[in-house]
């Protein structure tokens, strides 16, 4: 199932906001998902999507909800 455009735009734009407010570089993010840099920078730049277990990663990474992570906003 593809991921709506909205939604992989707000990740996206999550996770480096994310990453910036901790002060993480790619690289130490990517030691901390066990995956290499170029991996972070495709998922960054919107080549690439998460898959579940890492989006779950991210979100106890960076201590945040599911939610917040994907920028969902309930109507």
């Amino acid at each position: 199932m593809q991921v709506p455009e909205k939604y992989s735009l707000n990740i996206r734009n999550n996770i480096v906001k994310y990453r910036e407010k901790f002060g993480y570089s790619q690289e130490y993010l990517s030691e901390l998902m066990d995956c290499s840099r170029e991996h972070i920078v495709r998922v960054e730049n919107g080549y690439l999507n998460l898959g579940l277990g890492n989006f779950i990663k991210l979100a106890e990474i960076f201590n945040v909800s599911l939610d917040e992570l994907a920028g969902y906003e309930k109507h």
